[in-house]
């Protein structure tokens, strides 16, 4: 079993920015997905980012984050990193990362391991 702990979250202005962490332990693993999900209150959990851990590291968003928000990891220190700019009060959610045995996936169900989410606020 990999643990997952996120962090990085806060209250930030519009426009602002933000870089969240994931740190993941136990289980090593190296290949598949890490991504990273949001969920605004009374809203289902949406996808955000996700990068292939191994290899190439190829990266993919979600239209509406794409050109503010980056992804990326450092295999050698088992993190992943979301990097959000151009922050707006719309990106206001628990963020979570989560692993995927798959390549590329982006649907919460492909997902074996959660973070318990980190608290993101934007301000007007």
């Amino acid at each position: 079993q990999v643990q997952l702990v996120e962090s990085g979250g806060g209250l930030v202005q519009a426009g602002g920015s933000l870089r969240l962490s994931c740190a993941a332990s136990g289980r090593t693993f190296s290949s598949g997905t890490m991504a990273w999900f949001r969920q605004a209150p009374g809203k289902e959990r949406e996808f955000v980012a996700g990068i292939i851990w191994s290899g190439s590291g190829r990266t993919f968003y979600a239209d509406s984050v794409k050109g503010r928000i980056t992804i990326s990891r450092d295999t050698a220190k088992n993190t992943g990193y979301l990097q959000m700019n151009s922050l707006n009060p719309e990106d206001t959610a628990v963020y979570f990362c989560a692993l995927s045995y798959t390549d590329g996936s982006r649907w919460t169900s492909d997902f074996h391991s959660w973070g318990q989410g980190t608290q993101v606020t934007v301000s007007s």
